[in-house]
Parts: structure tokens; C-alpha cells; sequence
């Protein structure tokens, strides 16, 4: 979990080079942060294993996750600075319609316990808010810098593996989110 999930937050280089190719202009500072938002994602990303380091398993499919991931920031960007909520809307009814859609032609069972409910419920609420604020962003800031922001919460995926997983994160990968939390100080005082 603590190697996947970062993975998947490289997201952030298909909107970051779309954004360039279109136009942006990060500042200075901000074009920094990027790189170190970026690099540190990666860096965190990184297995170490009995004396050697490589990618984990399942990190080509980590890696897939983040091209869909990418390909999701530019078009809501887009549709955020319309209108926001109506994109938010049409992406959840979306995304639940094809979930839907997936279980019923598979025959698998979606039923949760009572007792998961309520964290089932707040995982979708908390994943629900993400993308109206991301959408919501759209108005205020570049497709390159608002993207990098969005596409870094592997981060507490990695702490939360950690803490409550008792994963080991080695002294790369926490160099890693520190590059990631550097990344956010230069990008947001850009």
C-alpha cells in the first residue's frame, strides 16, 4: 500500500505537460515545487528490500492507475471552471455508473457489513469533497500547479500504511515526502 499508492500520485505529469504544452506559466517557484512535488513522490515510491532496491509488484499497474488518474485532471479542470458542481455530478454519476455497471456483469457481490458502513460512507464522502474542491480550484489556478496539489495525497497513504499498518517507509522514502511537503511550500507560495 505504501508503494502503490504513490505510484498512481505521479498522475500529476499528464496535466503538468498538457498544462505546459497549452500555455501555463508556472512561476518560478512554483515550477521548483513542482519538480520536488514530483520527484518525491517517486523517491516514496521506491521498495527496499534485503539490500536492494527496485520497484514494487504491481507498480506497472500503479502506473496505469496514474494515466487514468492524469487523464481525469485535465478534462475536470476544464469543466470546473464552468461550473463546478455540475462537473462533480456528472463525474460521481459517471464513475458510479460504470462501477454499477461492472458488478452487475461480473455478478459480484457489493454488500458490506453494518458495521463498515459508516467508513465505507466517509471514504466516499471524503473522495466526493476531493473532486468538487479539485473542480472548484479550476477557477483560481493553472491546470500544471492545481493538478501537482491534487495528485499528492499518496503521501498520507504512505503515513497511514505506517502508522496503522506497521509498514516500513526507509530513509528514501521519507526523504521522498519531504520533497513532497517542499514541493507544496514552493508551489502554493508561488
Amino acid at each position: 500500500m505504501s508503494i502503490v499508492a504513490p505510484i498512481a500520485g505521479v498522475s500529476a505529469v499528464v496535466p503538468v505537460t498538457f498544462g505546459l504544452a497549452t500555455g501555463d506559466r508556472p512561476s518560478p517557484s512554483q515550477i521548483v515545487g513542482i519538480v520536488a512535488a514530483l520527484v518525491g513522490v517517486g523517491l516514496a515510491s521506491r521498495e527496499h528490500q534485503e539490500g536492494q532496491r527496485h520497484l514494487a509488484a504491481g507498480a506497472g499497474l500503479a502506473l496505469l492507475a496514474a494515466l487514468g488518474f492524469g487523464g481525469y485532471f485535465v478534462p475536470m479542470h476544464a469543466a470546473g471552471e464552468a461550473d463546478f458542481w455540475w462537473a462533480s455530478l456528472i463525474f460521481r454519476t459517471t464513475s458510479f455508473t460504470l462501477v454499477a455497471l461492472t458488478a452487475l456483469a461480473l455478478r459480484s457481490s457489493v454488500r458490506i457489513s453494518r458495521r463498515n458502513t459508516a467508513y465505507v460512507s466517509a471514504v466516499g464522502l471524503g473522495d466526493m469533497l476531493g473532486n468538487a474542491l479539485f473542480a472548484a480550484s479550476s477557477a483560481y489556478g493553472l491546470v500544471s500547479v492545481t493538478s501537482v496539489l491534487a495528485s499528492l495525497y499518496p503521501i498520507v497513504t504512505v503515513v497511514l500504511a505506517r502508522v496503522l499498518l506497521g509498514e516500513r517507509v526507509d530513509r528514501w522514502q521519507n526523504v521522498g515526502i519531504a520533497a513532497t511537503l517542499t514541493g507544496v511550500v514552493l508551489i502554493s507560495a508561488g
